[in-house]
């Protein structure tokens, strides 16, 4: 039997089909396993509010952070992060309680190797200061980037229970991290908003304080910027494991003029 011209290109076609056909067949993604419902949870909440792949392309952020406390003393810092390292800059234009005897604007980094404190152009070496340097550097960062650090390596996970708050159910999570040399680390119970999946509220502890039988409760409330839901707006008080708060009067946490994308570079989180 005589194959014919026009079979010929018909057949060249079909195969040609095919085989573009098989080249663009994607292998569907393993899915996604999890030790425990309480791990699951809380990688369904930072998937909610856009996870550290996410943040990451944002490369930098600059915004101002407000802190007051009940006795009307307040600070007010520009931050400064890059996201890959971890680089943390803040220059405090307002110090009611961090190094209230500097008179005037100071600045505090860390360079992806050590921390530094400058005031007036002068390089500041007292170990007393550069220890808070040492914690609000890495805190403040942490604090803008903590629900997607709550997915690093080192982190366990335990479901605590469901609970009804004001109307609303939740999903309790206990967060804790592996100790290194037997150092005491902090720990976090998420309320997990079963609605939202926002975390609504915490408790947690500050072990570098020795804040570890009693913790504090925050609640947040939250605002979209580039994609991202940030908590940019938060309060805090002593509370107890149950999130039955104290008669005292919150201490309050605002960020603003949050943007991201600045073109930082390491330069900027140098002391020179």
């Amino acid at each position: 039997m005589k194959i014919t011209l026009v079979s010929t290109i018909f057949l060249s076609i079909f195969f040609l089909s095919c085989k573009d056909k098989k080249e663009i067949t994607t292998v569907p993604e393993p899915e996604i396993t999890f030790e425990n419902k309480a791990k699951e949870l809380v990688y369904n909440m930072v998937e909610k509010v856009g996870n550290y792949k996410t943040l990451a392309k944002k490369k930098d952020v600059v915004y101002t952070y407000t802190y007051q406390t009940p006795d009307d003393k307040t600070d007010i810092s520009i931050e400064k992060y890059i996201f890959k390292d971890e680089l943390s800059y803040g220059k405090y234009i307002k110090h009611e309680r961090t190094f209230p005897e500097l008179e005037g604007a100071f600045e505090q980094g860390y360079d992806g190797t050590a921390y530094w404190l400058k005031h007036n152009g002068e390089i500041l070496t007292d170990s007393t200061r550069l220890k808070r340097v040492a914690f609000n550097r890495p805190t403040n960062f942490y604090w803008f980037a903590m629900f997607q650090k709550l997915l690093d390596p080192g982190v366990n996970y335990e479901y605590v229970e469901e609970k009804v708050v004001d109307n609303n159910v939740y999903d309790v999570v206990k967060i804790s991290f592996k100790s290194v040399n037997s150092k005491p680390t902090d720990i976090y119970q998420l309320y997990i908003n079963k609605n939202s999946l926002l975390v609504d509220q915490f408790l947690f502890t500050v072990a570098d304080f020795g804040v570890v039988e009693t913790p504090y409760l925050m609640k947040l409330e939250y605002e979209t910027i580039d994609g991202i839901m940030i908590p940019t707006k938060r309060q805090y008080k002593k509370s107890n494991w149950d999130a039955h708060v104290t008669e005292e009067p919150w201490i309050t946490v605002n960020w603003t003029d949050i943007k991201f994308n600045n073109g930082l570079t390491k330069a900027d989180f140098t002391k020179n």
